[in-house]
């Protein structure tokens, strides 16, 4: 593998690894006790990162940096480049998602706070009601890890990773490379979902299922009745570029509608996914 290829994988990887820390931030209000869920750093904090970052990509060549505010069209960036094909044309590398949503708009705009500044406790939430019985204790813990669990209200970014390299889908961002093709087109398409406690609500395991079709990998029930997908050029996101921009070229496409999900779903397929 040349030294080009093993570095670019290196830097997926670590991508991935930083989003961890997103994965795992507990919303405030949510049925977890953990240190991190009662962290916000002063906004000083934000606005400094924010001030780093702009300063870093000013006349570095990224392109614009994802994740951004749905609501807003407004963008400076003068560096195009173009949407990746449809997903149904590319392969699916790799599914994984954040505790609380990455992205404001639509459905999901109740912000869960400035979180530690490092990717964990902060993002948005659903917007709506739920019913006590949907809220009601599961009983256990789900996806426990440092920073905290997963629980009925919890609101999840499930990004679904595509690539046009010949692949087959992995466990980290580097799944979607390989070493002929090193700077695929990238497309994340994304749904928001809030976590219920509710045996009738959609399945996780059913959403995230991959299967082979027409020679490609496919995610086949990636759901087309949450709302229009909003599409923008970006570039990959998690704690790593809060203060320097991300190289990477990625076509988002996010759903405005949240849709809910039954959280013992969710526990079987991080029991039971690569």
């Amino acid at each position: 593998m040349g030294d080009l290829m093993k570095t670019t994988i290196k830097a997926f990887t670590a991508v991935a690894a930083s989003l961890v820390l997103l994965n795992a931030c507990v919303p405030e209000g949510s049925q977890n006790s953990s240190a991190v869920s009662s962290i916000n750093v002063p906004d000083s904090v934000i606005a400094q990162q924010r001030a780093n970052l702009a300063a870093a990509t000013a006349s570095d060549g990224t392109g614009p940096q994802a994740p951004r505010d749905l609501a807003s069209g407004v963008g400076t960036n003068p560096k195009v480049f173009s949407f990746a094909p449809p997903y149904t044309s590319m392969n699916i590398c790799n599914i994984h998602f954040h505790e609380s949503a990455e992205h404001r708009g639509g459905q999901f705009t109740a912000y869960a706070g400035n979180g530690d500044g490092k990717g964990a406790g902060t993002g948005f939430k659903y917007s709506g009601a739920l019913s006590a019985a949907e809220l009601a204790p599961v009983g256990r813990k789900i996806g426990s890890s440092k920073y905290g669990d997963l629980a009925p209200g919890d609101t999840i970014e499930v990004h679904y990773v595509h690539t046009t390299a010949p692949i087959t889908p992995g466990p980290t961002l580097g799944s979607c490379l390989t070493e002929e093709v090193s700077d695929p087109f990238l497309r994340v398409e994304t749904q928001v979902m809030v976590l219920v406690n509710d045996p009738s609500a959609k399945s996780f395991v059913e959403l995230a299922r991959v299967e082979n079709v027409n020679g490609l990998y496919q995610a086949p029930n990636i759901l087309s009745t949450s709302g229009t997908p909003i599409q923008y050029l970006g570039s990959t996101t998690g704690p790593k570029f809060n203060e320097k921009g991300s190289p990477f070229k990625v076509t988002w496409s996010v759903r405005p509608n949240v849709i809910k999900v039954d959280v013992n779903s969710l526990d079987a397929w991080l029991g039971n996914n690569i």
